[in-house]
C-alpha cells in the first residue's frame, strides 16, 4: 500500500513538472490572450495528465510522447505564424472594429457571432457609459474587446498599423483615406525605401509615427 502511494505521489509531481515544463516552453501569454491551438493544447495536455495519475499501470513515456508532440506542434505553428502574416490571419483570425464613432456594425458583429449582451458587458467592464462616448471598439482575435474612448476634445487614442511584417494595411489606409502610394512615399522620406525591410510601422491621430525595422539590433 505504501508503495503504491509513493508511486502516486511520484507520478503527480512528475506530472505536474512536466506539464510546468512544457507551458514554459510554449511561452508567456495571458489567459485571454490564448489562442485556439493554445486552448486546445492545454486541454489536451491536462488529459494527458489525468490518466498519467489516474492510472499509474502505464508507463510514463505514454505521457512524455504525446506531450512533446503537442509542444512541438505548437512551437511549428507559432513561428510560421512569426513568419507568415496570412497565415496567422487565418489561423488566429482577424481584429474587428465593432463600434466605429459611437455607430455600431451590426453586419460585422453577425459575422463574428457577437451579440449585443456580449458589447454592452463588455462595455460596461471597461467602465464605458454610452456608445456614443466610443470612437472605436475592436474585437480582438481572443474575444478581448478592445475601446478607444473620445476625449473631451473629440480626440482618441486610436493607433492605424499601416505595415506589419513587411505587408501594408490596406484596411487602415481605407479608413483613413488614403492611397498605398502616399504611404510608400512617406516612408521613403524617412529613410525606409523598402516596405519588405519594415516589421511594424503605425500613426496616430496626431500624425506620430511609429517604426520598427525587422531584425534591428538594440
Amino acid at each position: 500500500m505504501d508503495i503504491e502511494i509513493g508511486k502516486l505521489i511520484f507520478r503527480t509531481i512528475f506530472t505536474y513538472s512536466m506539464i510546468v515544463i512544457v507551458f514554459r516552453l510554449m511561452g508567456k501569454r495571458e489567459i485571454g490572450e490564448l489562442s485556439l491551438l493554445d486552448v486546445v493544447i492545454f486541454i489536451m495536455v491536462a488529459e494527458i495528465g489525468v490518466f498519467t495519475i489516474e492510472e499509474p499501470k502505464r508507463q510514463l513515456l505514454e505521457a512524455i510522447i504525446p506531450v512533446f508532440i503537442l509542444l512541438i506542434i505548437q512551437r511549428l505553428i507559432a513561428w510560421v505564424s512569426l513568419k507568415s502574416k496570412k497565415f496567422r490571419d487565418w489561423f488566429e483570425g482577424k481584429p474587428s472594429v465593432i463600434i466605429s464613432y459611437g455607430k455600431i456594425d451590426e453586419y460585422e458583429m453577425k459575422k463574428q457571432r457577437y451579440n449585443l449582451n456580449d458589447l454592452m458587458q463588455q462595455l460596461r467592464e471597461n467602465g464605458t457609459r454610452s456608445i456614443e462616448d466610443v470612437a472605436f471598439a475592436i474585437l480582438e482575435p481572443s474575444g478581448k474587446l478592445s475601446i478607444f474612448e473620445q476625449n473631451e476634445d473629440g480626440s482618441d487614442g486610436y493607433v492605424y498599423p499601416l505595415v506589419m511584417d513587411g505587408e501594408i494595411q490596406e484596411r487602415s489606409l481605407k479608413k483613413m483615406n488614403k492611397p498605398k502610394t502616399w504611404l510608400i512615399k512617406q516612408l521613403k522620406q524617412k529613410g525606409y525605401p523598402s516596405i519588405e525591410e519594415i516589421s511594424f510601422c503605425s500613426i496616430d491621430k496626431n500624425g506620430e509615427w511609429y517604426i520598427d525595422k525587422k531584425n534591428e539590433r538594440r
